[in-house]
C-alpha cells in the first residue's frame, strides 16, 4: 500500500471514552504503520480543567503507532474551530487525513478501508470524503458491495484530501442566496430533511458546527461521500456528558468484525436510490420527533 494517511484525534474532557477510542485504534491492523496527531482542546473557564489534565496525562502514554504527536491548546477553541484548525495544519503537510473524535470505536479494519478508499479515489473529483461510519439500513443486510455513495458527509470517522479541504467556504458567503432558493434547499435536503434547517441554525449562531458547513460545501460541489456497507465505527458518546449528542437511537449500528482487509471500489458514480430513501428516513421529521419524545 502507498503511504498511509495520518490520523487526527480530537479530545476534550472525557477520559473513559478517549481510552476506549485509543484502544480500538491501537488494535487496527495498520496502527503501527500510521502517524497519530492528537489535538487536546483547552477548558471552558476552568470548568473542565481537572478532567482535561487527566486526559492529557493519558495521552502522553499512548503507544502502538509509528509516531504520536500531541498538541495541547491553552484556550478552549470548541470542537468546530479545533477540527478546522487541526485538520488544516496536518492536511497541508500530508495531503490527506483520517479524522476521529474521542467517542468513536473503530473496527480492526477501519484504517484499511479508509486508506484503500483514499488511495483509490485520490484523483476522482466527484468524491468529497470517505466515511468509516454507516447507518443501519435495511437494504445493507444483503448488500453485495463493500461501499455505497451518499449525498451527506459523516463526521464520525472520516477522511479527505487537501484538494477538497482548502476550497471550503467556512463563512458560507452565499447563504442569503441559498436561503431564498426553495429548489436548492430541497436538493440539499436529499441528504436528510434536517440539513437546511441545521444550516440555518448555524448561520444564526445558535450552534457551532463545522460538519453542516462541510456538508453544504459538498452539496455545492455536487460531490459524494463513500460509505462502507458495514460500519467500521460505532459512537459511544451519547449521553448527558456529551456536548453535541444526547441520545443514540436511530444512529445505532453494527460494527464490522474487522476480518476483511481488502476492499473493492469503482470510479462509477452510481447512487442507490433505495438506500438513499432509507438514509433520509433516519433523518426525517417523524424520526426526529419520535427520538425527542422517547428520550
Amino acid at each position: 500500500m502507498k503511504e498511509l494517511a495520518p490520523i487526527c484525534l480530537f479530545t476534550y474532557n472525557r477520559l473513559d471514552e478517549t481510552k476506549q477510542t485509543v484502544k480500538a485504534l491501537q488494535n487496527n491492523f495498520l496502527a503501527n504503520e500510521s502517524e497519530l496527531f492528537v489535538f487536546s482542546d483547552g477548558s471552558k473557564k476552568d470548568k473542565s480543567k481537572k478532567q482535561i489534565d487527566e486526559v492529557r496525562v493519558f495521552l502522553k502514554t499512548i503507544k502502538g503507532f509509528k509516531k504520536v504527536t500531541i498538541f495541547e491548546s491553552d484556550e478552549n477553541k470548541g470542537l468546530a474551530n479545533s477540527i478546522i484548525s487541526g485538520v488544516s495544519k496536518i492536511i497541508k503537510e500530508y495531503g490527506k487525513v483520517i479524522v476521529l473524535e474521542d467517542d468513536l470505536i473503530s473496527s480492526r479494519n477501519f484504517l484499511n478501508f479508509m486508506n484503500h478508499a483514499l488511495i483509490y479515489y485520490e484523483h476522482n473529483r466527484k468524491i468529497f470524503s470517505i466515511s468509516g461510519y454507516t447507518l443501519r439500513l435495511p437494504s445493507l443486510n444483503n448488500f453485495d458491495n463493500d461501499y455505497y455513495l451518499g449525498y451527506r458527509a459523516s463526521s464520525w470517522g472520516w477522511a479527505t484530501w487537501t484538494s477538497n479541504w482548502v476550497e471550503i467556504d467556512w463563512l458560507i458567503e452565499d447563504y442569503q442566496d441559498f436561503n431564498k432558493n426553495r429548489l436548492k434547499k430541497k436538493k440539499f435536503n436529499k441528504g436528510g430533511s434536517d440539513m437546511s434547517s441545521m444550516l440555518k441554525t448555524q448561520m444564526k449562531g445558535k450552534i457551532d458546527s463545522w460538519a453542516i458547513r462541510w456538508c453544504y460545501n459538498q452539496f455545492k460541489n455536487q460531490t459524494y461521500t463513500v460509505f462502507p456497507s458495514i460500519s467500521k465505527i460505532v459512537n459511544i458518546g451519547f449521553g448527558v456528558k456529551s456536548t453535541h449528542t444526547k441520545s443514540g437511537d436511530q444512529f445505532d449500528t453494527i460494527l464490522d468484525d474487522g476480518k476483511k482487509i481488502e476492499f473493492v471500489f469503482s470510479n462509477e458514480i452510481s447512487i442507490n436510490e433505495k438506500l438513499m430513501k432509507e438514509f433520509r428516513q433516519k433523518y426525517s421529521i417523524i424520526t426526529r420527533i419520535k427520538r425527542k419524545f422517547l428520550k
